[in-house]
């Protein structure tokens, strides 16, 4: 389903670029800007710099006379309000507009899907009537900064998003509002795969990992209790831990280690800490008395 951002009226350079680092984030690119203040708005600096890197979105973007040329194409068209109006169409939160859009979509596939297969054809031609979903085209509207957009703007609107804020507080800068809209209609596209973390290299002072110390496969009960009993000779070694008086030091520790759900990446890294402590500590704690542990 295509997706276009339309600006209305802009007259801060800043938030045109604010609004193309919001659209990149969340990747869309189709941007059109209605009678700006500026004509040169997607190639001053404070666009530029506010853009932050999203240059491609404004190299695509368009300036239009009229709000006529940027809704073309578009077949369902979303105003945005801070508070709800006396007349014209429904104020909602994104959220719960872009919901309802989701059900309207799935509903429809399942119809089509049932004509295809069982040559199923519904009364009337409220499903049949639709585009299908690659002709079909969202746009959101902003108006300009202190006015917010006009009423007959907002009239041909099938819908009003409303941010939901603080009442006595709902002033929101282009550029966040625009984030806001960005982030719940790409959630309700479907989101984006969270990044898969890279592993962290093991220090230059700890033994080179085995096969085994995958930090993607938890630690098995022997792997703790070797890392424990490491920790236990290495607290010892550095006056943390009396040994005549361990009170509960080791089984408050294996308790903190089962929470953290250890993998065996980590149990070879908190090792490798042990040993380190194990090795230092003759030089530092030869004349040093042991320190009372509180069980």
């Amino acid at each position: 389903m295509k997706t276009r951002f339309i600006l209305i009226n802009t007259s801060h350079a800043g938030n045109v670029g604010a609004a193309a680092r919001a659209m990149k984030t969340m990747g869309f690119g189709d941007l059109v800007l209605v009678a700006p203040r500026w004509a040169n708005v997607l190639n001053r600096e404070e666009t530029i710099q506010r853009a932050s890197g999203a240059l491609d979105v404004l190299r695509n973007a368009r300036i239009v006379a009229t709000l006529d040329e940027a809704l073309d194409g578009m077949t369902h068209l979303c105003a945005t309000a801070m508070t709800p109006r006396d007349f014209g169409p429904p104020t909602v939160t994104p959220r719960e507009h872009f919901e309802s859009l989701s059900k309207k979509e799935l509903l429809t596939q399942v119809v089509r899907g049932l004509e295809a297969d069982l040559s199923y054809k519904p009364e009337g031609d409220a499903v049949q009537s639709e585009l299908p979903a690659a002709q079909q085209g969202v746009a959101f509207l902003f108006g300009c900064e202190r006015f917010g957009m006009s009423n007959d703007d907002v009239y041909r609107c099938h819908a009003c998003l409303s941010i939901p804020s603080d009442p006595k507080f709902g002033s929101l800068n282009l550029g966040a509002a625009l984030q806001v809209i960005a982030y719940e209609w790409r959630l309700a596209l479907g989101g984006f795969a969270a990044p898969v973390a890279v592993q962290p290299e093991s220090a230059d002072t700890l033994p080179a990992p085995t096969g085994s110390a995958r930090f993607d496969v938890l630690a098995d009960a022997s792997q703790m209790a070797g890392m424990l009993a490491h920790w236990e000779q290495a607290l010892i070694s550095i006056g943390f831990l009396d040994p005549l008086a361990p009170k509960k030091l080791m089984p408050r520790l294996n308790q903190l280690f089962n929470r953290a759900g250890l993998t065996q990446g980590e149990i070879h890294i908190l090792r490798g800490i042990a040993k380190m402590m194990d090795q230092t500590a003759p030089a530092k704690n030869l004349t040093a008395p042991v320190q009372s542990t509180k069980g």
